[in-house]
This record gives structure tokens, sequence and C-alpha cells, in this order.
């Protein structure tokens, strides 16, 4: 059920950036934005993962340099039956992991420094294997070409708002150009887009939970990670890119009630529940 409204939301996230090219340019800017969509979409594949590991400053050890984490991440690997990725550090006190790669060939994983610090055996098996099924689920491929995607949206919406400041945003067949469907292109469109990319996020969040469970065997020892994880993230919040932010298993960054309404991922407390489910079957 997820995987169905993953693919519905991201073909809505690529009808709304078409729709705003034909609110800009009528058919001819619809064209237009599909062409840039799917070279944004062909940048986000190739690019995505190495953007990743440069803004969270993570670098890759050897089997030498860290030869339990290797360890754990091989088993794992063989596990769910995939090619072992290539390991990160992040160092950092809090406690926290996210994965990158285009598709499981060349995949990686990533795990900040407190992480490793507070976590037993069986939890790190746990976090690990979560960032695992987000290889095997392809997932950060899809949320990074929405991120891309919904970008691109607010890009557009700022050019239909200098165009309506300076009066272009017409054709050359006179399609395009509506004031109206222009202001709702500017107030409407990046709000809808956002609110697409989070509930992808939060889609693939579960998805990956259960492929953790499923790799690593131990549910409850996941569910006991994601909320150790998420007590220290209050605590001393990570210093992050907000773009980068949905990557992680758990929020590096904190905010009030209406900050978790545009959450990028899911509420931990269902989270939990639906491992702990997953662990008494």
């Amino acid at each position: 059920m997820n995987t169905v409204k993953t693919f519905m939301l991201m073909a809505a996230l690529t009808a709304l950036f078409m729709v705003g090219g034909q609110v800009m340019a009528g058919q001819q800017g619809m064209l237009i934005a599909l062409l840039i969509a799917a070279g944004l979409n062909f940048f986000a594949y190739w690019n995505s993962d190495k953007m990743a590991l440069a803004m969270n400053r993570a670098k890759q050890v050897s089997e030498a340099e860290a030869p339990e984490l290797h360890r754990v991440v091989a088993q794992l690997a063989q596990r769910a039956g995939l090619p072992m990725p290539k390991v990160y550090i992040v160092h950092n006190p809090t406690p926290n992991a996210f994965a990158t790669g285009r598709n499981p060939e060349h995949a990686a994983v990533a795990v900040t420094t407190g992480l490793l610090e507070i976590l037993n055996r069986d939890e790190l098996e746990g976090v690990l294997a979560h960032e695992l099924g987000h290889v095997r689920n392809r997932d950060i491929l899809i949320s990074s070409i929405a991120a891309v995607m919904a970008g691109a949206i607010s890009y557009l919406a700022t050019m239909s708002q200098w165009a309506m400041i300076f009066g272009g945003g017409r054709s050359r067949d006179g399609e395009g150009g509506n004031p109206i469907a222009a202001l709702a292109m500017i107030i409407i469109a990046p709000l809808a887009a956002a609110l697409i990319q989070m509930a992808i996020s939060r889609s693939r969040e579960y998805l990956a939970d259960q492929a953790g469970a499923e790799i690593s065997g131990h549910p409850q020892a996941l569910a006991g990670a994601l909320q150790k994880l998420t007590t220290y993230n209050k605590q001393m919040p990570m210093q992050v890119n907000p773009a980068s932010a949905q990557m992680y298993i758990v929020n590096p960054l904190t905010g009030g009630q209406l900050a978790n309404l545009f959450s990028t991922h899911p509420p931990i407390e269902e989270r939990i529940r639906r491992l702990m489910t997953l662990a008494k079957r």
C-alpha cells in the first residue's frame, strides 16, 4: 500500500510541475517543464549520493578503521541479499544514521559517532538494517528525485511571481498568463509540493522500518533504538542542512507542534507501535 501511495505522490509532483509550466507559458511551457523535470531527475540520479555525503561531512572508513561496524553491515547486507555498501562515519555526538546511493550497487551507509556509543549490538543491527531497507527499496533515489522536483516547483512559483510583476508569462499562441492561475501557482504550488514530498518521505520510513525488522530479525531492538535516538536528538539536535534532514532515521531537527505537522518523518510513537506489532507476530 505504501509503495502504491509513493508512486501516486511522485506522479502528483510531476503533474504539479507540468501545470506550473503551463500556467507560465501555455502548452509550450508545459513541454519545457517536462524536459526540465527529466533533466533534473537525471542529475539527481547520478549525483544525489555524492551531494548527501558531502553535505553531511561523512568520511569513508575502511574495515581496518572500523572492523565491528564493517562486520555488522556485511552480515546484514548478506541477509538482505545486497552488495556490501560503502561505510561512512559522521563525527557528531548526536546519535543518528542515514543511507544514500542511487541503487544497491552504489550504496553507502553512514552512522554518527554518537550512535556507535549508545546502542547495543541488537539495536545497532536494527538501525543498520533499516538503512539497508532503504537501499533495497531504492528509497534514496525516490526521495532525491522528490526533493529536486519540489525545489523546481518552488522555482517555477518564483518565476510566476516575476512574470506577474512584469506582465510576462504568455506563450506566442496566447496561452498561459492567467493571473488567477499564476497567483495559485505562487501561493499553493510550493506548499502542495512540500506536503507531497513529506508524505513520500513518511511512507518510505514505514517501509524501511518493516524491512529493517525483517532483515535484523529484532523489531523490538529497532523500536528501542528509535526511542533512544529520538530522545537524544531532542536533547542535542544536530546542526544539519534542512534539505538532508529527511535522510536520517530519526528527525535531527526539532520544532514545535506546527513544525511537526510538516515533518518528513512519521510520528515516532506510531513507528514503534508498528514495530512492536511485528515483534508479537
